[in-house]
């Protein structure tokens, strides 16, 4: 089932995520419900927040064929790369935007997977970027906030007025 996604500056979007506290059929079907969403939507990452779901779930796809689903149920970074570098990113919260964001290089991050086991995952290039920018969304961050004060005004904006487009 598609779930509808929450666009910025929707307040629900700076909610902190709760930890999931079982991994049981509710979990289940919202990791389903989510990546069909995300591809739906042609996205490669989605944050429970965005989907106004307030607990800690990510699911992501960064592979060629779409078919590769990353599952991740609280997570959290366990080490961080000394390097940084600057990412032209998207958000499916905030269409049509992109711009730049300093994210570290390379990730690990532990977190649970469908079945409830514990997994750690190290990643770089794209994923890492992915894992990164899904994480701020669990924390009530949206990647624009990264942007000047100048840019997000102007972002915010542009986005109500597609939403009182949208809504004629």
């Amino acid at each position: 089932m598609l779930l509808p996604i929450l666009c910025y500056p929707d307040p629900k979007l700076h909610k902190v995520a709760k930890p999931v506290a079982t991994v049981d059929e509710r979990v289940h079907l919202l990791v389903t419900n989510m990546i069909e969403t995300m591809y739906d939507a042609k996205g490669i990452g989605l944050a429970a927040t965005q989907v106004d779901v307030h607990e800690r779930v990510i699911v992501i796809d960064v592979s060629e064929e779409r078919d590769e689903p990353l599952v991740l149920i609280n997570p959290e970074l366990v080490w961080t790369s000394p390097s940084t570098h600057l990412n032209e990113e998207g958000c499916l919260s905030v269409p049509g935007i992109y711009d730049g964001v300093e994210r570290f290089d390379a990730v690990h991050v532990r977190a649970l997977d469908l079945t409830g086991q514990p997994r750690t995952i190290e990643a770089d290039e794209l994923l890492a970027v992915c894992i990164q920018h899904e994480m701020d969304h669990l924390m009530g961050k949206v990647f624009v906030e990264y942007l000047s004060p100048l840019k997000r005004n102007r972002i915010k904006k542009k986005m109500l007025k597609a939403q009182r487009e949208d809504a004629q």
